[in-house]
């Protein structure tokens, strides 16, 4: 096999591995403090139509802060509390926030569509947490756009 058959096989095995994170309910998504600590929560994941992945929080949240000055994160198929499935890979990527415009509306609608009911619960939830603690606090106001470098 030649040097070019070898590199295409290679794109193609790290093309399937990203591939697959699509189909994960959760990702444990990764940011970093200016100090360089990092950061992990479980974020819901949807697979966007540039080859990117995407997720929804708010502008108040940490890892819209942490992104706002460290765009490179980690990620890594997890349960919903954020700890990472046995065997899981690691991976890097790239992260940007969307406050609007197509990428927005595309995680937005993709988000509603393989989360369901469970959006409209979370959404309730937070509403009560900002009554109780008198802060109101915005839902999925931003977007985060994902690119996962090459394995």
């Amino acid at each position: 096999m030649g040097p070019r058959r070898a590199e295409q096989e290679n794109n193609a095995a790290a093309y399937s591995e990203v591939v697959s994170l699509a189909d994960e309910k959760y990702v444990r998504f990764t940011t970093f403090r200016k100090s360089g600590d990092a950061v992990s929560s479980a974020v819901w994941w949807v697979p966007l139509d540039d080859g990117r992945f995407g997720f929804w929080t708010s502008s108040s949240s940490g890892k819209a802060k942490r992104l706002a000055h460290t765009p490179t994160v980690k990620l890594q198929p997890s349960d919903g509390r954020g700890k990472a499935k046995d065997g899981a890979k690691e991976y890097t990527g790239t992260a940007e926030v969307v406050s609007s415009g197509a990428v927005f509306d595309e995680v937005q609608r993709k988000v509603r569509a393989k989360y369901g009911f469970m959006t409209k619960v979370t959404k309730l939830l937070g509403t009560i947490g900002g009554i109780v603690k008198r802060k109101r606090i915005p839902y999925a106001d931003r977007v985060v756009a994902v690119r996962v470098d090459a394995a």
